[in-house]
């Protein structure tokens, strides 16, 4: 029972961070329904063994994005650098939501983790806010629409690319000291710094026209 209610719950917030990352950048997220749920079972099924069988919970984020990654530049066709950002700036956003409600419901991480009940139940108010908010970012158009094979990288592509290293990096650390505030201003720098970046290249997508 621990396992299916472990991954009943990752499920719905693993398809919650996708969710909102096909509308971040104006996707319809049932268009590839279908390939993402099976990601999302993989992603879940390694973040089950990481923390049960090998104790190695704070490695399951980081191994989550990867499969994402995997998921938008396959499956997709998004350059890889911009499927790490896409992936990134989705994952940051729905942290920060589930952060929020660590602080505002629970207090602590430890008061999350002291019972199953509470985990899961951040689970779900997290996830359902992440879910409805990609709804009404796509339903009134917010996010981002450009060609991704016209904004290719140039000088600033080795910068980049090590950025998205230092950041995936820095998740391991994240959350294997697991403090709340650490977790607020990381991801919301990281949310800034990224959409600040993908600002900046629709403007240049925009110009070019």
């Amino acid at each position: 029972m621990e396992a299916l209610g472990f991954m009943f719950f990752s499920t719905l917030e693993t398809f919650a961070i996708y969710s909102l990352t096909m509308s971040l950048f104006r996707f319809k997220t049932s268009d590839y329904l279908w390939q993402a749920l099976c990601i999302t079972l993989l992603a879940n099924v390694q973040s089950y063994v990481l923390r049960d069988e090998l104790s190695l919970s704070f490695a399951a984020p980081l191994i989550t994005i990867l499969i994402y990654i995997l998921l938008y530049t396959t499956v997709m066709k998004i350059p890889l650098a911009w499927s790490a950002i896409c992936t990134i700036l989705g994952y940051a956003l729905y942290a920060l939501i589930q952060t929020v409600y660590v602080l505002w419901l629970f207090g602590s991480v430890q008061e999350v983790n002291a019972t199953d009940a509470n985990s899961y139940s951040l689970q779900v108010v997290s996830a359902l806010t992440g879910l409805g908010l990609s709804w009404l970012m796509y339903k009134f158009g917010i996010g981002f629409a450009f060609d991704f094979e016209r904004l290719r990288f140039k000088k600033e592509h080795i910068v980049l690319v090590l950025l998205i290293m230092v950041t995936l990096v820095s998740v391991e650390f994240i959350f294997y000291y697991n403090k709340v505030w650490i977790n607020v201003l990381f991801f919301a720098c990281t949310f800034g710094l990224f959409l600040y970046y993908t600002i900046r290249k629709e403007e240049e997508d925009i110009h070019a026209d």
